[in-house]
């Protein structure tokens, strides 16, 4: 096998870290060149275009995004600037020299309505501009030669995440409050950068939905991550969505389960259900 080349964008994030790392770790003969935000600004068409232009990579893995969704409805352009333009430059840069482009995309582009888990093929109906600037980004993508992974509610043992959080709060003996009638697909980064590579490796193009199995409210997922470190489930208490809508501006979608039918007909696996995924990433904080 001839040796592999990927660009990874945003590898300071908690999913870029770990696909540029698990990349390096493949029994493959490849070459990585990860670069952080604060290498690289994803807006800058030159700039993208001069560094895949010279590196000439196979795939070009955009995980760089703007991710706060309630600073996203205050500032719309820079959100779209990193969530959709960058995206219409890589695609640009990556044609040029005959690559790929793996993007990964939200459950944020659903409208929530739906009473079952949402297909590659259902309507988008994003809610507010996070949702929006994630799609617009996915508009820019190559039918049949580039790779499209929508994800939600990403976890990791890195810091400023949910399960990150609660771990801390819950060991310094604080309260949680968290919402209980939001519904969605908990996911750990490192199953996630798994599937990504090996949906990269199989040559897949098109739309994929990976998330880990079963569904979850945040409320659920945060009495599951003190069941895990042994913590009074008290410690926990259950709030609606519409209680703390005042201080949170972005909508929401109440309903943002993911079916991942596609990503197992392609790759023959399903993936780990998300009590046993969390289990694994609360171990791994615990030890820190």
């Amino acid at each position: 096998m001839s040796q592999l080349r990927f660009v990874v964008f945003g590898s300071n994030g908690q999913l870029g870290q770990r696909l540029a790392r698990r990349l390096r770790e493949l029994d493959l003969p490849v070459e990585v060149f990860a670069f952080t935000s604060a290498d690289i600004d994803v807006r800058q068409r030159a700039t993208v275009n001069e560094v895949i232009r010279s590196l000439r990579p196979d795939w070009v893995v955009n995980a760089a995004a703007f991710t706060a969704v309630d600073r996203c409805e205050r500032e719309p352009e820079l959100a779209f600037g990193v969530n959709a333009l960058a995206l219409r430059w890589q695609v640009e840069a990556a044609d040029a020299v005959g690559a790929r482009v793996c993007n990964f995309s939200t459950d944020y582009v659903f409208n929530g309505q739906s009473v079952e888990p949402y297909r590659e093929w259902d309507r988008v109906d994003p809610l507010g501009v996070y949702g929006r600037s994630k799609l617009g980004g996915e508009c820019e993508l190559r039918v049949g030669t580039d790779l499209n992974i929508r994800t939600a509610w990403l976890m990791s043992a890195s810091a400023g995440n949910i399960a990150s959080t609660v771990v801390r709060l819950a060991k310094e003996g604080s309260v949680l409050r968290f919402v209980g009638d939001q519904v969605g697909s908990p996911t750990v980064a490192d199953d996630l950068s798994e599937a990504s590579i090996q949906l990269m490796l199989s040559a897949c193009t098109g739309n994929f939905h990976v998330v880990n199995g079963g569904t979850a409210s945040w409320y659920e997922v945060v009495r599951w991550i003190l069941t895990s470190l042994g913590r009074d489930l008290d410690q926990v208490v259950e709030i609606t969505a519409a209680s703390v809508a005042d201080r949170y501006p972005a909508p929401r979608p109440a309903y943002s389960v993911l079916a991942t039918a596609t990503y197992s007909a392609a790759l023959g696996r399903a993936t780990d259900d998300w009590h046993d995924a969390i289990e694994r990433v609360v171990r791994e904080l615990d030890l820190q």
